[in-house]
């Protein structure tokens, strides 16, 4: 764990991203919002780039306000693609017929 990050946060943060249906996204702020710290998307950010030393978790799901990838993650797009997740361009999900609705 990276110090000074609470642990059961991590977990809250990866317990939301477990139940994004297939087919669908969610933002780093909406994330955020769902756990009680709707200012904090970045901590969602970082928590998701170290969610491999916890388990197996679909943070490919997960993009930023406006719908881009996370950069540098070429994988993510043949995730999303492999789930019928609707893009606007090559580096952007349409968010209008994708987002999570919860």
């Amino acid at each position: 764990m990276k110090q000074g990050m609470d642990e059961g946060l991590i977990y809250e943060i990866l317990s939301v991203v477990e139940e994004i249906p297939e087919g669908k996204v969610a933002t780093y702020g909406q994330i955020a919002r769902l756990i009680g710290r709707e200012k904090n998307a970045r901590l969602v950010g970082k928590v998701l780039g170290m969610a491999s030393y916890y388990g197996n978790y679909p943070c490919h799901r997960v993009v930023n306000h406006a719908g881009r990838l996370a950069p540098g993650w070429r994988e993510q797009r043949f995730l999303l693609d492999d789930e019928d997740v609707p893009f606007k361009d090559e580096n952007h999900v349409d968010l209008k017929r994708c987002r999570w609705d919860c």
